[in-house]
């Protein structure tokens, strides 16, 4: 029943004037109660700030548990999306724990300016084959292990190797600048772009820091194609030095051995790669000081971690 708010005023005032029996505390109670009540109303009819929504339908590629995401074989999502294969993360919890491999769902994909997730989840038809198809990395590293010296080429062609890097704090992380998911590579270059920032308040940090994004996308990402993508999340756009913070990738086999060495994952599935997200903090020495699973992680904890190096905590 819709709440009238001026037909109840009229008559709440008609009887202010005309039923002086009752007593001016009543007449308040019911002046708090008739507004208390239009209140409510108005804020239950109030539509709720949301982004887009599309309907999905797909195949269950994988579950990731611990990142609350789940990787989607799907079908051409209209007026969004063509058919490709991508991680999401997913509003409820509960289908984490059902959802299988092979597993045919349908949902609601809600997109927003920085971020897109899966709600509504429905399972259409269960998969009688329960094996994930994307390989589980076999990666042991761990804090104080030896980084190799792996050979890239950067944003300006030009070849680096990661032990030119001793000395210094050197932040690592996998991106590739086709990524259409605004949680996957998206956010590491934003995330990055603020410890890039930060730092710079910092002259002894920032002096002691490096920061590299290396694409496992080298057939695509050339150097022109990374100086372009870096420029822009520098926001120096031509005046870009790239002097603390470097975009690079490697050929194909030794991208792959970089990845197998920090517990990154990706699969190639037509225009777009199926990855996870992998981020390591290398000590001056060039031993592993961190990793940084998944997205879940802050700039400030990065930063904290950085500092900690140098005793500045």
């Amino acid at each position: 029943m819709k709440f009238n708010l001026s037909q109840n005023i009229f008559a709440l005032l008609r009887e202010k004037f005309h039923a002086g029996a009752q007593s001016k505390r009543m007449q308040k109670r019911k002046v708090f109660i008739l507004l208390l009540c239009a209140l409510l109303t108005a804020c239950q009819s109030k539509p709720q700030p949301q982004g887009k929504r599309y309907e999905l339908k797909g195949t269950v590629v994988s579950v990731d548990k611990p990142n609350k995401t789940a990787t989607i074989s799907h079908e051409e999502v209209k007026g969004y999306m063509e058919a490709m294969t991508m991680p999401y993360k997913l509003k409820d919890a509960w289908p984490l724990d059902v959802m299988k491999p092979g597993d045919e769902i349908q949902a609601t994909l809600v997109v927003t300016d920085d971020s897109a997730w899966l709600e509504d989840v429905v399972i259409t038809q269960k998969s009688a084959a329960q094996s994930a198809t994307t390989p589980e990395s076999s990666s042991t590293l761990k804090p104080g292990d030896d980084v190799p010296d792996f050979h890239l080429i950067n944003q300006d062609g030009k070849p680096v190797h990661l032990a030119q890097y001793k000395g210094k704090a050197l932040l690592l992380t996998f991106i590739y600048t086709r990524c259409p998911v605004p949680e996957y590579c998206t956010l590491m270059s934003n995330n990055f772009a603020i410890i890039d920032q930060e730092a710079q308040k910092d002259p002894a940090i920032y002096k002691q820091t490096h920061l590299i994004s290396i694409s496992f996308d080298p057939e695509y990402d050339t150097p022109k194609v990374l100086r372009s993508y870096g420029a822009a999340h520098t926001g120096n756009y031509d005046k870009e030095t790239f002097s603390h913070w470097e975009f690079a990738t490697a050929d194909a086999a030794e991208v792959k051995r970089m990845a197998q060495f920090f517990g990154f994952t990706y699969i190639p599935d037509k225009d777009q790669i199926v990855h996870s997200l992998q981020t390591a903090l290398i000590a001056p020495d060039g031993k592993i000081a961190k990793l940084y699973s998944g997205n879940d992680w802050k700039p400030v904890d990065i930063l904290n971690d950085i500092r900690a190096l140098f005793g500045k905590n």
